[in-house]
């Protein structure tokens, strides 16, 4: 049973105030900081990276390493260091943020750090830290999203995303307070086809106004309502919102067939943070106050407007543990075009470059890639994996081990696998001295050849 959005929307803010994240108040800025002229936007960011910058000169070690060679600590530390100083810097990588991550954070940011382990993009495992401040802007950005669809705070959502198999207290509790701020969680780690029919039944009774998910797992969701001939009757709905990966076009199709309204795709990530919503018309915008993105070339160059690139980017959200000029491996290309709404915030035409695949458990439990991501990324002396599913009875485990591997973590890894796939599994691991990307130069870290049914079994040529 959902509550009164009024109610749900002062617990929400009780929740934030609690929490001490000015997540409204910073929703209020951007509300009116996506109509500032663009050189008010310019003047805007500018003054936000100073900041950032400044912070890192002094509570980032590595960092200020960086702007001393580069010159740049003098016009830091007055304030006047400008965009186009950014490219004076050096990329950095997963590695780099990895490797030296005690040299990035800074622990006495106001509000707290809080820890985070991520799987990466080749899954060699990062841990990071972040502050109150890229807690509010994420969860502020995607409210401002929403806006955008007239779906505001309080209304009721569903999140079709990855939760414990188990459910410790700390979840129970959560739970609880999803349902008092009208959120209803959809464990994308369980998509049986009975927990599916679960799933068609909950949102029939919750009768969301927006739903979010993984794409992949909106996409089986909506593959067996077909299936099924289940007619969705959602009449509140006005959105989805696919994260995670991207979203083929068949995908999209599919899912705003079933579910009978348009999709907004939503490009971020855990490191970098949310970078990027689709608006009603079908454009997608960049969180032009909170991330920098540059589009570079394999030789680090800028490229031109149209042209794909790398996305390197600068969250000026990050000053707990910097992330400047961060090479996010993710392939982007940047419009010619302006926002024909009318905001300030710059254009992306497309996000390629990211997915995941699902695995198929032995009792034929779909399982999206994260569900064995997290049992590896756990893992003492796991560097880099990859899993490659050639039967639902045998899975190559590909690792690169670092100093801490033994004994206990290949046992480890083997019985994380079968506890997620069934006792059965053959579990083949194979210790590399690297992992070799794609064909397409991709470097995906869970692969299944065990089909999936209908219109999923499809293969995008651009994956």
């Amino acid at each position: 049973m959902s509550v009164p959005a009024w109610f749900a929307r002062s617990v929400f803010r009780a929740q934030e105030a609690a929490m001490k994240r000015p997540t409204f108040a910073v929703l209020a800025g951007l509300e009116r900081s996506q109509w500032l002229s663009p050189e008010a936007m310019q003047a805007e960011q500018t003054r936000r990276l100073n900041q950032l910058l400044h912070s890192a000169l002094l509570h980032s070690p590595w960092h200020a390493a960086r702007l001393h060679e580069a010159g740049l600590a003098d016009r830091v530390r007055a304030g006047a260091a400008t965009l186009a100083d950014l490219a004076l810097l050096p990329t950095m990588n997963k590695r780099d943020a990895r490797d030296n991550v005690e040299q990035l954070v800074w622990r006495g940011v106001p509000g707290g750090v809080f820890k985070y382990t991520t799987g990466g993009s080749s899954g060699e495992p990062l841990i990071f830290y972040f502050g109150r401040a890229r807690q509010a802007a994420d969860a502020a950005g995607r409210l401002r999203a929403r806006r955008w669809w007239g779906v505001e705070p309080g209304a009721r959502e569903v999140y079709l995303w990855g939760a414990p198999v188990e459910l410790n207290k700390t979840d129970r509790i959560k739970t609880v307070r999803d349902r008092l701020v009208n959120q209803l969680l959809l464990n994308a780690f369980e998509m049986s086809p009975a927990r599916m029919d679960d799933y068609l039944g909950a949102l029939q009774a919750w009768n969301p106004l927006a739903i979010y998910g993984y794409a992949s797992s909106l996409a089986l969701l909506a593959a067996h309502a077909e299936a099924r001939g289940v007619a969705l009757r959602l009449p509140a709905l006005r959105v989805v919102s696919a994260t995670g990966e991207p979203l083929f076009p068949h995908q999209r199709e599919l899912v705003e067939r079933v579910f009978g309204v348009p999709v907004s795709v939503e490009y971020g990530a855990r490191d970098a943070g949310l970078m990027a919503l689709e608006s009603p018309d079908g454009t997608l915008l960049q969180m032009s106050e909170t991330h920098l993105i540059e589009v570079l070339d394999a030789a680090g160059h800028p490229v031109a407007d149209g042209e794909e690139g790398e996305a390197v980017v600068t969250s000026l959200v990050s000053e707990a543990q910097p992330f400047i000029r961060y090479r996010t491996g993710d392939v982007v290309r940047r419009s010619t075009r302006r926002d024909p709404g009318g905001r300030s915030l710059a254009v992306l035409d497309a996000v390629v470059g990211r997915q995941t695949d699902f695995i198929v458990a032995a009792d034929g439990c779909i399982m999206h890639a994260l569900a064995v991501i997290y049992v590896l990324r756990a893992i003492a002396g796991v560097g880099q994996f990859k899993l490659i599913q050639h039967a639902l009875d045998r899975l190559e485990v590909q690792v690169v081990p670092d100093a801490r591997w033994s004994d206990a973590a290949r046992k480890a890894v083997i019985e994380g696998l079968r506890a997620r796939l069934g006792p059965a599994l053959v579990v083949d691991l194979k210790l590399l001295d690297a992992i070799a990307p794609e064909a397409s130069g991709k470097h995906r870290y869970v692969v299944s050849h065990v089909p999936l049914p209908g219109m999923l079994a499809q293969k995008a040529e651009a994956a």
